[in-house]
């Protein structure tokens, strides 16, 4: 194993494993080190699905997810393997939010448009509407443990070497050009150091770089079982209505997406307990569990609420909800994606490569910005 190269990744789940393939296409050398086994379940990239959403209202990501959506094709093309479900996803529940979501669509060209609740029922008899859906046809699912077996495979093949079981035990900047990396194989060093780490984002930085509060918090959501094999099932997003005093049991707005071969994946978000990651019990918290069975048995005449398998996940947030992608010295930031981010994953690759080259990501991702 090479002891100094161009760039190290720290972390490599999809963030990590996305930046490794955006520098080594930059013509870089790139080691990345990850501290569990590939494929593990202890962080927040596992699993088979994500949604791959384009409801947003914010002009910068409607900008990322629409060069994502090309980058995703672009990695699809290149391993052969396919990475994006295109079964459509319809959002519903806070109409006036999803009014200006319509909106922004129609200046960036994103195909979307209203349903009646009657139309959204007769289409997928599996889910319950009580007012307009605002469908967006050319978006569904990422094929999430296949994207990060094609990054990797992309990555390796123009020269970057992964290393699992590989814990980084610290990083020094040495001047502004050299950071070393130590872990328990050995000492390396590289001119810039990308940490994608995940929740573990600042326990390996310390305060070697001002970055916004990382709240890490364990994240329940299930896999419900469809009582027909046959129906057809988009990806969602379901907001509450704040006019409905009906939603007040809710913890948030839920998402899910069918994930085949496990059930209907169904979730609140980003409000499960603060945990160390390195100490959680991965057990469902009873109340929030039972308030997610409701729900779905409220809202999903095609599942059995009786019959689920409960999920645990790490997210990872900052306290707007945005990305944080920034550099400081020789160090290169990406943190904060939890909920929303893996659908970005190759153009958020992109921005971490830019980044260690001097070029800044958009105000919306600096650190300063997310304070």
């Amino acid at each position: 194993m090479n002891s100094h190269v161009d760039v190290i990744v720290v972390g490599g789940g999809a963030m990590g494993s996305a930046a490794a393939l955006s520098v080594t296409r930059k013509g870089k050398s790139v080691l990345l080190f990850e501290q569990f086994s590939d494929g593990h379940s202890l962080g927040a990239s596992h699993g088979a699905s994500r949604n791959f959403n384009t409801a947003y209202q914010e002009p910068e990501y409607l900008t990322l997810v629409s060069e994502a959506r090309l980058l995703w094709d672009e990695l699809a093309q290149e391993t052969g393997v396919q990475l994006l479900d295109l079964v459509g996803l319809v959002n519903h529940g806070n109409l006036a939010a999803l009014k200006r979501v319509r909106a922004m669509h129609e200046q960036y060209g994103i195909e979307s448009s209203f349903l009646s609740a009657e139309e959204a029922m007769s289409r997928w008899p599996g889910m319950h509407f009580r007012g307009e859906a605002l469908f967006v046809p050319n978006a569904g699912r990422v094929r999430a443990a296949d994207a990060l077996m094609a990054l990797r495979q992309a990555a390796e093949a123009r020269g970057a070497q992964f290393h699992y079981d590989h814990p980084v035990r610290s990083i020094d900047v040495l001047n502004d050009e050299l950071v070393q990396v130590v872990t328990d194989e050995g000492s390396y060093t590289a001119s810039r150091v990308i940490v994608t780490a995940g929740a573990w984002t600042k326990k390996l930085l310390g305060e070697q770089i001002d970055i916004p509060q990382l709240v890490v918090t364990q994240e329940q959501p299930a896999h419900f079982h469809a009582v027909d094999a046959s129906m057809e099932w988009p990806s969602f997003n379901h907001s509450p209505d704040p006019a409905e005093r009906a939603d007040d049991y809710w913890y948030s707005h839920t998402y899910g997406m069918l994930t085949p071969g496990e059930g209907i994946k169904i979730g609140w978000h980003g409000v499960g307990a603060v945990v160390d990651p390195d100490a959680r019990d991965f057990a469902p918290e009873p109340t929030q569990m039972a308030a997610l069975r409701r729900y779905a048995r409220e809202w999903f005449p095609g599942l059995d609420a009786d019959t689920f398998v409960p999920i645990s996940c790490t997210y990872t947030s900052t306290t707007t909800g945005d990305f944080v992608l920034d550099r400081c010295g020789p160090l290169v930031v990406g943190a904060g994606f939890s909920g929303h981010g893996f659908k970005f994953t190759p153009a958020i690759g992109r921005i971490l490569a830019d980044l260690c080259e001097g070029i800044h990501a958009p105000e919306i991702f600096r650190a300063h910005r997310a304070l």
